[in-house]
């Protein structure tokens, strides 16, 4: 009885372990089904975006979230076999601020860059080509690390660490991140062709509107602008400076005149000397390619700046400037094609530059032409015939007997000879170059101060200028001109109550004189007089004098006069 109903318990003890190890292989099923429906919804949620950085990131954290990782990382890398970006997952921004540096693509993480074959271990630290973890780096275990190739090239890897639950990464994990490293390929391919169309596109738009821009007449300053900002647009860099010599500065240095990006304000007026990377290639006219600024001598570094590009605006004959773009340190860096990009955009706008000068240069010429031929005209002809009619009427003035008519004659031959000083003044102004300098000009200057009082006068007050002012005052002797101009004007503003005002600026022999009257009423004696004596100390530090002539009730008349 005892032996029967041992028998009968066999098969049933062997039924529940086949029934066992069904479930677990069911079980296993259903594990591996699930781990393939992921992998294939990883597949599609990679390859969903046409954003390299954003496909990047969704690389790491897609995979570290299949094999259960704790830590995960992709590794660019470089043209020198070194890590360019750093992309990490799974860690705090507390813990990131703590690591004193990101791997360089040394120790084992440099052997998977030379051996780009799939590498699992135990413990990271029980390998011999294990360096370490940087200062601040928190501590990691087990390790499984694949390389993710576009096309023929390693484009970089894949670093996970710290399986969930203490266990060890199989070779299930290893093949699911294969896979997914296989299909990443394809996607950062289809990334970087996607950026590669839409910065051609871009660059096609921006050459043609730059272009446009300085032919239909567009001032450079906001050409160079736009050029910033559309390269800026083009690369996806962070900072975009325009660099260019000074006229007067150190010889080969450039200084940035318009800097795009957060920071350019700061940078804006830095001069960079030829023994910098920039400088170098103000003066070689060759292109840089900039993988890492730390171990340069640029102080872009201290901003924050990594990858860079440095291009120069023309051909080596004649560089215009440099054209750098550069993006935050740990960010993708620029590519070959990024560089031929740059070098051609820079080059198409730097014809264009070339282009509106030539076209400015010919306008200018053109006027110049035209103005003296009229400021020949005026002196050969017109006033030689008014000289006759001065000449004709002082011979008759000694033929008029009557005291009133010889009075009148006189009278017209003064004002021939002010009309003949007007059109001096006149084929002085003709002379002067149009635009850039000739706008700002003294006699444009002193008109517009002029010009400026009238809406606080009430009334357009009169002007004379006469003789060379544009060639004869110096820099230093025109700017305090203008401040005694500016301030006797005020004076008439705020106390003369004049319903007339006359101004006259004029080169007489060898000194500057500044004529200044009013109609108003007068200076009181026990007035505020501190304009008065700046314009006074102004005369008297360039060598000159001033006088003050005023009568209650009948006007003032000011004389500042310095030599030249």
């Amino acid at each position: 009885m005892g032996g029967g109903e041992h028998r009968s318990l066999m098969p049933q003890m062997r039924l529940d372990e086949l029934l066992s190890e069904l479930q677990v292989r069911l079980n296993a099923v259903l594990a591996t089904r699930d781990r393939v429906h992921a992998l294939l919804d990883a597949v599609v949620s990679v390859g969903s975006d046409l954003d390299l950085e954003t496909v990047l990131r969704r690389i790491v954290e897609t995979a570290t979230s299949l094999v259960d990782a704790s830590y995960g990382a992709l590794g660019v890398i470089g043209q020198e076999h070194t890590l360019v970006q750093f992309i990490p997952v799974g860690l705090t921004e507390e813990e990131i601020a703590r690591i004193e540096h990101w791997p360089h693509g040394l120790g084992l993480l440099g052997l998977l860059i030379k051996d780009a074959r799939p590498l699992r271990l135990a413990r990271i630290s029980d390998h011999p080509e294990s360096y370490g973890f940087p200062p601040g780096h928190p501590p990691m275990g087990t390790f499984l690390g694949v390389p993710i190739r576009v096309r023929d090239e390693v484009f970089g890897n894949l670093y996970l660490t710290e399986k969930r639950g203490g266990g060890e990464f199989d070779e299930e994990d290893e093949g699911i991140v294969i896979a997914l490293a296989t299909a990443a390929g394809v996607a950062v391919e289809n990334a970087r062709l996607y950026e590669e169309t839409r910065r051609r596109e871009t660059w096609l738009q921006a050459s043609s509107e730059i272009t446009t821009s300085l032919l239909s007449g567009a001032d450079s300053g906001d050409v160079l602008r736009l050029m910033a900002a559309r390269a800026r647009e083009m690369t996806g860099a962070d900072l975009v400076m325009v660099l260019l010599p000074e006229e007067d500065g150190e010889p080969r240095a450039v200084t940035v005149r318009i800097a795009e990006g957060p920071g350019g304000e700061e940078l804006v007026g830095t001069a960079f000397p030829a023994e910098s990377v920039i400088g170098a290639v103000f003066t070689s006219a060759e292109s840089v390619l900039e993988g890492d600024l730390q171990e340069s001598d640029l102080p872009l570094s201290e901003y924050g700046y990594g990858p860079s590009v440095m291009v120069p605006l023309g051909a080596a004959s004649a560089v215009r400037g440099v054209l750098s773009v550069s993006k935050r340190a740990g960010r993708m860096p620029f590519s070959v094609a990024d560089l031929r990009m740059l070098e051609a955009f820079a080059g198409q706008a730097t014809v264009a530059l070339e282009l509106a000068e030539a076209r400015r240069d010919a306008e200018r010429l053109g006027l110049l032409e035209d103005r003296d031929r009229i400021a020949k005209d005026l002196h050969d002809v017109v006033i030689q015939r008014l000289f006759a009619v001065a000449m004709t009427l002082m011979s008759a003035v000694r033929l008029v007997e009557r005291p009133e008519a010889t009075g009148r004659l006189q009278h017209a031959i003064d004002e021939l000879d002010e009309t003949i000083r007007q059109i001096r003044s006149t084929i002085f102004a003709l002379q002067q170059p149009p635009g850039g300098a000739g706008e700002h000009s003294l006699r444009a200057q002193v008109v517009e101060l002029v010009e400026g009082a009238r809406g606080h006068l009430g009334f357009m007050p009169g002007l004379r200028l006469e003789g060379a002012l544009d060639t004869r005052v110096g820099a230093e002797t025109g700017d305090q001109m203008l401040a005694v101009v500016r301030e006797a004007l005020s004076n008439v503003v705020r106390h003369a109550r004049a319903s007339k005002a006359d101004v006259s600026v004029e080169v007489v022999g060898d000194d500057l004189v500044v004529t200044i009257c009013d109609n108003g009423v007068g200076i009181p004696a026990e007035g505020r007089r501190s304009g008065l004596r700046n314009m006074e100390e102004r005369a008297r530090a360039l060598g000159g004098t001033m006088t003050v002539d005023s009568t209650p009730g009948e006007g003032s008349r000011l004389c500042w006069s310095v030599p030249l």
